[in-house]
């Protein structure tokens, strides 16, 4: 049950706080005065999408809490157990609430911690359904009336369901997969043939990153071999020097002689001899491997056009495949891989063949296990709501249950259709539901409907003028019908009819008031003479309507 429901900065409404009862609660105001705010409070608890501009005006946030009786049964449910972790063992009641902005984000808080609208929606819909002011006329929609039946057979049918659903998508999916490689077989071998020569072009040129770093190099070198030579041969004449002039190696000797006449007289000196020497001994080597060089270094044209040709070769294939070796190389893994994939495609074609028919037989049998269990509970609903009709001044009245066949065989939620056929009146012949029933008549329909299904394990209902479009004495046991459901849950209805409120254990208030700068609605319990004052208003006469006033208190007494 939801005990309390907190608003702050909702739209019209700065502050409100609804202490609700047990059984019927009535909610009424003028049109325009808020009413539907707290229907949309109500939606945001249960995760639903803010709309924009809810945030009241001047306000950086708006704020939604409620606060429900927590059904210690709830935590054995394996998709809630882990949210309802966070809620002490001890805890009876559990808070939901929701934050939206000014700017239009949200957030969702489960038991004062942060939470997703998932949670709120998974977690809301086992605390409270909610049948909106066009939740009627969601009833013409083959998709909503199928949603209906198939909660109203139960929970072990909505897991028949689920089962269903996943298997349909497997054979959707696996279909998809088969048509897919049956377009692409016949440019296999046109992809085959293309894989095969890209990959043959990189394996028989084994391109690798050291040698193409070494061809480099060697072209770069043959093409200057005759600069290479000249400096190398100006080297060797300054180190080693030419006729009379020795180079650098007889000024080094000459340096080596001058020291010798003074060695071992002073130690300092002795130590720079000694590196004159090994100078020299070095400077000997160089000029012996600078005269090496001279002599082996040769122009060689045929050396030179290989290398070039390596190079133009393997810069081809680097342009082709991505500029770079490692890429050249990733590219003939990718032929290798896919040459594979598509030499097997027969293979695979093959297994998808078998696994879709395994697909289709699984699906077939839970199909006709779902559409079992929707013939035996076809009946059931039919029974149920047909004595609720009654109950709701549509004497006569009578819904059917029919499940045309699927044209396609099968569809998403089964292998048929789930259609809802009423007869309004004696006599008149059953049709769908949409082109029959008056808006007073599928707002009735609606509210027989209400607390089955998905609304039969939950403590508490919202309606939100599902009465609109009746009036008079089917008014009066639109009411009825409301109390009675209040006599075993908690019924939260926004109404505009007097004979609906009347029959409140408790009612709430929605008034606007306009100032100079802004408008505000204030949610209010009301009772005593105030409430005989509001059935009044509800009448549409004024407060000195002595007859009007006579009315209203007649409609509470009774």
């Amino acid at each position: 049950m939801l005990r309390e429901l907190r608003i702050e900065n909702l739209l019209l409404i700065e502050r409100a706080e609804l202490r609700l009862e047990p059984g019927l609660n009535a909610i009424t105001g003028e049109t325009g005065a808020g009413k539907t705010v707290l229907a949309h409070s109500l939606d945001l608890l249960l995760g639903g999408k803010p709309r924009s501009g809810i945030v009241r005006p001047g306000a950086s946030e708006a704020w939604v809490e409620g606060c429900f009786d927590l059904d210690p049964g709830l935590r054995e449910e394996p998709e809630l157990s882990d949210l309802l972790e966070r809620v002490p063992a001890n805890e009876q009641e559990v808070v939901l609430a929701r934050r939206v902005s000014a700017s239009g984000r949200s957030s969702a808080f489960v038991a004062g911690r942060a939470a997703t609208a998932a949670d709120l929606k998974a977690l809301g819909a086992r605390l409270l359904a909610f049948y909106g002011q066009h939740e009627h006329r969601k009833l013409t929609l083959a998709s909503a009336q199928g949603e209906i039946l198939d909660s109203f057979a139960g929970p072990e049918h909505l897991e028949l369901r689920a089962a269903y659903r996943d298997t349909h998508a497997r054979v959707t999916a696996l279909r998809r997969e088969l048509a897919e490689l049956s377009e692409r077989d016949g440019a296999r071998e046109r992809d085959l043939d293309l894989l095969r020569f890209e990959l043959s072009e990189i394996d028989e040129l084994e391109p690798d990153a050291d040698e193409l770093a070494s061809l480099v190099a060697d072209r770069d070198r043959l093409r200057g071999v005759e600069g290479l030579r000249e400096g190398a041969a100006q080297a060797l004449e300054a180190v080693a020097g030419d006729g009379a002039e020795g180079g650098a190696a007889a000024l080094l000797a000459d340096a080596e002689a001058a020291l010798d006449r003074s060695s071992g007289v002073d130690a300092e000196l002795d130590e720079l001899r000694g590196r004159v020497v090994s100078a020299a001994l070095e400077l000997a080597d160089t000029g012996a491997e600078l005269r090496s060089y001279v002599e082996r270094l040769e122009a060689d044209p045929e050396r030179l056009e290989a290398v070039e040709t390596r190079l133009e070769a393997l810069d081809r294939l680097l342009r082709k495949h991505g500029g770079s070796i490692e890429t050249v190389l990733t590219h003939a893994e990718r032929c290798r891989a896919e040459i594979e994939r598509l030499d097997q495609a027969g293979e695979r074609t093959t297994e998808l063949e078998a696994a879709v028919d395994a697909a289709e037989q699984e699906r077939a049998d839970l199909g006709q296990r779902l559409s079992v269990s929707r013939v035996q509970a076809g009946p059931r609903l039919e029974a149920a709501v047909a004595g609720e009709l009654q109950e709701l001044a549509m004497d006569g009245a009578s819904l059917e249950v029919s499940l045309p066949p699927h044209a396609q065989g099968y569809g998403h939620s089964g292998r048929e259709s789930v259609e809802l056929l009423v007869s309004t009146n004696p006599g008149m012949p059953l049709a769908p539901l949409g082109e029959t029933a008056s808006g007073g008549e599928l707002s009735r329909v609606m509210l027989a409907l209400a607390g089955l299904g998905r609304g039969a394990d939950v403590e508490t209902l919202v309606f939100d003028e599902i009465d609109a479009g009746i009036g008079g004495q089917v008014a009066r046991r639109v009411g009825e019908r409301l109390r009675v459901l209040g006599s075993s849950r908690q019924v939260l209805c926004i109404t505009h009819l007097p004979q609906v409120a009347s029959l409140a254990a408790a009612h709430f208030r929605v008034e606007k008031s306009a100032g100079e700068e802004s408008t505000t609605a204030t949610v209010e319990w009301v009772g005593g003479e105030e409430l005989v004052a509001e059935i009044v208003r509800m009448l549409g006469a004024d407060g000195d309507d002595r007859a009007a006033d006579q009315h209203a208190r007649e409609l509470l007494a009774a």
